[in-house]
């Protein structure tokens, strides 16, 4: 997935990792040659561990951390060269949505990752959101088609040009035409 964005595009550009936790991927981008990095995420709690990562890194002042909704603050974000959407459009029932945000804030290239769209693993999705209700946790998993997600990023002009898949997650790399 990262290597999709670091072949020779990352000089001078700027990385925004939506979703991004600590912002491990954005940091991996950073050592490869990005400029600046920005992670946005809707929770503080992975502030401390994001600006630990960056001082252990050698990426203080290249990288910053914001808690921003972008479905509900579009305008917050500023665009970015590469945006990073790993593994967070199944958190939402809005990932189509924030498919969407990314690929309008992606100046040259939006990668994401999403959970397989197959029987084994909606039933798995099913079964680990019984086990949330059962415990009382609000939190649930979502498996979006992937046609449906590409084709909200492709509408704000990315294009498919690579992807990929493990057992239970696959990937695209969108770019945008020059």
């Amino acid at each position: 997935m990262v290597a999709s964005v670091s072949t020779g595009m990352l000089g001078g550009t700027r990385v925004l990792e939506i979703g991004g936790g600590i912002g491990r991927i954005q940091a991996e981008l950073l050592a490869a040659g990005a400029d600046q990095g920005e992670i946005i995420e809707l929770v503080s709690a992975y502030e401390p561990y994001a600006l630990e990562l960056a001082q252990e890194k050698g990426l203080e002042g290249r990288t910053s951390f914001h808690v921003v909704d972008i479905l509900e603050e579009p305008d917050a974000v500023e665009q970015a060269d590469v945006v990073i959407l790993n593994r967070v459009v199944c958190c939402s029932p809005d990932g189509v949505a924030l498919a969407a945000a990314a690929g309008r804030l992606a100046r040259q290239a939006l990668v994401l990752s999403f959970p397989r769209d197959l029987l084994w693993v909606r039933a798995g999705v099913r079964m680990l959101n019984a086990g949330l209700w059962l415990t009382r946790n609000p939190f649930r998993v979502y498996v979006h088609r992937p046609a449906t997600l590409l084709a909200a990023a492709e509408a704000e002009g990315v294009h498919v040009g690579e992807g990929g898949h493990g057992s239970f997650w696959q990937w695209a790399a969108l770019r945008r035409a020059a």
